[in-house]
């Protein structure tokens, strides 16, 4: 096949050059909105999309005035500015099952579980944790109406994992005796599929990531995978691949071997240092990174290809977080930043 364009000859060759030097000259998506309102930089976020009733999607936000925002994604405005946190910065916001359920997590070493049904906005019951440090929550649902909720302890070194909502404690888990791993910065509970042993992966000040066994209370392995304190960290329970970020210019890459062992599997150098926030989506097609360079990173799972860079915020972008619509072309992804402000991103959603 040929074609003739202003006279010149072009081979398929040429065709494909042309279409690919095209593609590539695309300048990167702007965000299909954004939300303004917080008043302060937001540290954390968190979807509810999925609920059953012909209800509109939601957004919670938290923020470093010690506001969880509720937004309205069909008005794209705040519904609701929940104050339970004493004006200390919230930096964890999850629900329990239904978007009525809230919990927040504040410098004001609270952890508070929120009424939202029928417009209520009241605190029913909080949990003390007495840390001192900025090491976000993790929840996992574990049977029905019943979660597990790993949190820093009041030791600096330990971690406390508590069954909800009980607040019964299921373990306290502790480093051995001189191991100077230093705080805990990155939690991640998980699970191979419901009712099985739930594992706890945590990442510590020193670089290292540890697999703690939660029946037994012990470390079942530990891999030094940064340089740097361990700033967040994502796991993908269906290939046994984790990922992990810190200040420095890399994401380590790593599985877990069948003898439950931590192994590198891989370091992807970066153009800029600093990570906020890792998220693999649901899906495990793609993954997102908040950069320390004002900018948001998108890349395939499978093999860590590059797909994107956004670059919408003009300071730190803190936090990033997919959305939970069941219908995969609906899929947000949502970034907010030091700058007060909240990206909302439609991308890859054909994957």
């Amino acid at each position: 096949m040929v074609l003739y364009i202003r006279n010149q000859l072009m081979s398929p060759y040429d065709i494909y050059f042309r279409s690919f030097v095209a593609l590539m000259a695309l300048p990167p998506p702007d965000p299909e909105f954004v939300l303004r309102g917080t008043s302060a930089a937001v540290h954390t976020l968190h979807f509810s999309c999925a609920g059953q009733e012909p209800d509109f999607p939601i957004l919670f936000s938290g923020s470093e005035n010690g506001f969880v925002h509720v937004w309205n994604l069909k008005t794209r405005r705040v519904d609701t500015a929940l104050d339970g946190h004493g004006r200390k910065s919230v930096y964890w916001v999850e629900t329990l099952d239904a978007k009525d359920r809230l919990l927040s997590q504040g410098r004001d070493q609270r952890i508070c579980l929120w009424d939202l049904a029928e417009g209520r906005t009241s605190v029913t019951d909080s949990v003390f944790t007495e840390n001192v440090g900025f090491c976000r929550c993790s929840l996992l649902k574990v049977a029905q109406g019943r979660w597990l909720m790993a949190m820093a302890a009041k030791s600096l070194e330990e971690v406390q994992v508590l069954e909800l909502p009980s607040k019964t404690s299921v373990c306290t888990l502790k480093p051995e005796v001189g191991a100077k791993l230093g705080m805990p910065m990155c939690l991640k509970l998980w699970q191979l599929d419901s009712g099985s042993q739930p594992w706890l992966l945590a990442g510590y000040e020193d670089g290292s990531v540890i697999l703690w066994n939660l029946s037994m209370g012990k470390a079942l392995s530990q891999l030094v995978c940064h340089q740097e304190p361990v700033m967040s960290l994502d796991f993908d329970s269906e290939k046994a691949k984790g990922i992990s970020g810190s200040s420095e210019k890399v994401l380590s890459i790593w599985s877990l071997n069948e003898q439950q062992n931590l192994q590198v599997h891989k370091i992807h150098k970066l153009v800029n240092s600093g990570i906020s926030d890792i998220t693999i989506r649901s899906d495990k097609k793609i993954l997102a990174t908040a950069g320390w360079d004002h900018r948001i990173r998108i890349f395939g799972w499978k093999k860590m290809k590059p797909l994107a860079v956004l670059d919408y915020h003009t300071a730190t972008v803190h936090c990033v977080s997919f959305s939970d619509h069941r219908n995969p072309t609906e899929r947000l992804l949502a970034a907010g930043s030091k700058d007060h402000r909240i990206s909302i991103w439609s991308i890859y959603t054909q994957t």
